[in-house]
């Protein structure tokens, strides 16, 4: 039945989830609405965690044939957490499902785009707390039950100037301890989990969890309750606060603890 989940998420889009009866064919909307790439590309610039090797792209082939058409190929190497990419439970769950075996109805759903950029440039380690999640529902009304919450902090601009981003250039295990960006707070994870009944949740950082943190609370929360994870997301500033369309598609790596992510949004016309 997972081809007729597509459409009551464009109706509500539509503004017409009050009635779906009414709302216009899913090809209909299609043709009118912005698609928005919330992905970053992968390249040498892209910006992996510290102990890891970044994306490595091997030109294998590239010219003309003896038979005279174009033929071009390549090979590539990447760990699973880097660049726009989605946390699979077991990341953090002993017992949760990897990338390939996430149900696809956790990567397509309305996107509540959650703005704290002004308490992160205030801060550079702001832990999204309950009470930044309770500000939006009082200035944009309540996050809905089901939602793909995603959290602008603003980050995504220093990309992909490492130092910026992370905190530090440096690389290997001891950097770890270097690293300054915004995160969730491990108590706000657990309400959106308990009391919003979240499907993903992503961030425009490096990870979920602030920079500084040792214990990654909020991994441990979202993956304990089977949320798959977003991280490195792009282009949050051209989303509303409510009402967009998130598709999420990782590789599906069997076995994977995570993947690499293509995340687009769909933007009805009407807002």
């Amino acid at each position: 039945m997972r081809h007729l989940l597509l459409a009551p998420c464009l109706a509500a889009v539509c503004g017409l989830a009050a009635c779906a009866a009414e709302a216009p064919p899913p090809a209909a909307w299609l043709r009118h609405a912005t698609l928005v790439d919330l992905s970053h590309p992968f390249d040498a610039d892209t910006i992996f965690w510290p102990t890891e090797a970044g994306f490595r792209l091997e030109r294998r082939a590239a010219g003309r044939t003896e038979q005279g058409f174009w033929y071009a190929a390549n090979g590539f190497c990447t760990a699973e957490h880097g660049g726009t990419h989605l946390d699979a439970p077991y990341h953090f769950s002993q017992y949760g499902q990897t990338v390939d075996a996430i149900p696809l109805e956790r990567l397509l759903g309305e996107a509540i785009v959650v703005d704290v950029e002004e308490a992160a440039r205030s801060e550079r380690d702001h832990a999204i707390d309950l009470a930044d999640l309770l500000a939006f529902e009082a200035a944009q009304g309540r996050i809905p039950d089901d939602a793909i919450v995603l959290l602008r902090t603003g980050w995504a601009a220093a990309w992909p100037d490492r130092a910026r981003y992370l905190g530090t250039d440096a690389r290997g295990p001891d950097a770890v301890a270097r690293l300054h960006f915004p995160g969730l707070h491990p108590e706000a994870a657990a309400w959106l989990v308990r009391e919003r009944r979240v499907r993903a949740v992503g961030i425009d950082t490096a990870s979920i969890d602030p920079g500084p943190s040792k214990d990654f609370g909020s991994h441990q929360v979202l993956a304990g309750a089977g949320v798959p994870i977003f991280e490195n997301v792009d282009g949050l500033a051209q989303l509303p606060p409510r009402g967009a369309v998130v598709v999420a598609l990782p590789m599906k790596i069997r076995g994977g603890t995570g993947g690499p992510l293509r995340l687009v949004a769909l933007v009805s016309a009407e807002r």
